[in-house]
């Protein structure tokens, strides 16, 4: 059995418990191999290197974008990554080794953002392509830090491991991100060496100009696809689990253990991504399923995602949402009848790069739930010139999900559970598919409705 399996940035930054629960688990030399890693930079790398990806603060591109000193923050970087090294020296890393091998990568990429520098100053190429490519550079550097030395640790623990370096500093082959994978693996018997693969590809296409910080998961997903494999992994440092354990207890948090890609679609909408949904299809069109597993607990078999499967019994599987979005209804007199009303809705949304997590009409109002982030604001500034009436509110939006939910009582136990708690729905959405029920609340009181419709929903029996 061939398996890839993806290890993310926190469970990277822990590799000791990664190398014992992961890799070795008590296997023997039998069964140690045909297993292929695509590996996430430690936690924060990517952060320091672009921005954070929550808070958007800004990192080494943002300097290289104003014409600041990016080289001397790329100094920084190193010590901060000799500093994470030294972490692993107890566990087989040589310091040495792994200090010559990034210092000369991070001096690769100083040459080749130099270069870029010239080519902007000649005023002959368009900026947007190069500021792209430079972001691509210093993304692949944290995905080559963790692999290298990842081989390094193995084979100095007489595990032998391959580095499949896919960032393609050193050659200067047109290829694209599929060909890229495809080349690095040829040739390689995968039941005689474990293969370490870096999250990032590098491609004609431009992986983050397609994916952006969703990289690492398309990397590994075409690493299974382009390999055959029998199932595809993901190690993260919790399960997925009814509802988020940080709000509602671990006690309270019981791992799923089997649902599809319908559902992972649905959790992907509302930011709790248990694989980023352009990397799940490819998987799913090739008939690969996907497991979920947890770093920590590496006995427990964790949750199967795959295309066809449908719980026997009715059940709600996951509640998750997030408290960080707007929810803005349009309202006009007028509306009533008027065929592709919101045609123009769409069109300015188009424009600003907005989609919509939830959409729900009456006859005069549509009301649709989005992101809160700067582009919806500017979206919103230009929509309220140029309809009847605009309201904003900050909500929360919270679902309740599953395979087989299509059944008389969901929909009453769930407002109960709500009005329970004094919880108004503000707005409601449900498709005809019948997995997904959307409860609009207050931003305030999200944390209060995850556990309401947790105890309610996952907790009991229908």
């Amino acid at each position: 059995m061939l398996t890839v399996e993806k290890i993310g940035g926190t469970s990277m930054s822990q590799f000791g418990d990664c190398l014992n629960n992961i890799i070795k688990n008590n296997r023997t030399e039998e069964n140690m191999y045909n297993r292929i890693f695509v590996v996430s930079a430690y936690n924060n790398v990517t952060n320091w290197l672009l921005e954070h990806k929550k808070t958007g603060e800004s990192g080494i591109y943002a300097k290289f974008l104003h014409n600041e000193d990016y080289e001397t923050a790329l100094d920084d970087l190193y010590n901060k990554l000799l500093e994470i090294n030294r972490a692993f020296e107890s566990i087989g890393l040589n310091l040495q080794e792994a200090a010559q091998f990034i210092k000369y990568r991070i001096e690769q990429a100083k040459i080749y953002l130099s270069s870029m520098y010239k080519v902007l100053a000649s005023g002959y190429v368009e900026k947007t392509n190069l500021y792209l490519a430079a972001r691509e550079i210093l993304a692949s550097l944290g995905e080559a830090h963790s692999a290298w030395n990842s081989v390094n640790i193995l084979n100095n623990n007489h595990i032998n491991a391959t580095f499949i370096d896919l960032c393609g500093f050193n050659d200067n082959e047109s290829l694209t991100i599929d060909e890229r994978i495809h080349k690095a693996f040829q040739g390689i018997d995968f039941s005689k060496t474990l293969c370490i693969a870096t999250g990032y590809t590098k491609g004609t296409e431009g992986i983050m100009r397609a994916f952006d910080r969703g990289y690492s998961e398309v990397t590994f997903s075409k690493v299974a696809v382009d390999v055959h494999a029998d199932e595809a992994v993901i190690h993260k440092e919790f399960h997925l689990s009814s509802a988020d354990p940080n709000i509602v207890g671990i006690e309270k948090s019981i791992p799923v253990g089997r649902t599809n890609f319908i559902i992972a679609d649905q959790l992907a909408d509302v930011g709790m991504e248990a694989i980023h949904p352009k990397a799940a299809k490819p998987l799913e069109l090739a008939g690969v399923k996907i497991r979920i597993k947890n770093t920590f607990e590496p006995d427990h078999p964790g949750t199967l995602i795959s295309k066809d499967y449908v719980s026997p019994e009715p059940k709600i599987e996951i509640v998750s949402g997030t408290d960080k979005v707007i929810a803005f209804e349009v309202h006009d007199p007028l509306m009533v009848g008027e065929v592709g009303y919101d045609l123009k809705l769409m069109e300015i949304m188009k424009i600003h790069n907005v989609s919509y997590i939830l959409k729900s009409t009456n006859a005069n109002s549509i009301t649709m739930v989005v992101w809160d982030n700067p582009q919806v604001h500017e979206m919103l500034d230009e929509l309220k010139n140029q309809v009847y009436q605009l309201t904003i509110k900050p909500v929360a939006i919270v679902c309740a999900m599953g395979t087989n939910i299509a059944y008389p009582g969901f929909l009453y136990r769930s407002a109960k559970a709500l009005s329970d708690k004094n919880i108004n729905i503000e707005c409601f959405g449900q498709s005809l598919k019948q997995v997904n029920m959307q409860f609009v609340m207050k931003r305030e009181q999200y944390k209060e409705a995850v556990k309401a419709l947790n105890d309610a929903l996952c907790l009991s029996k229908i």
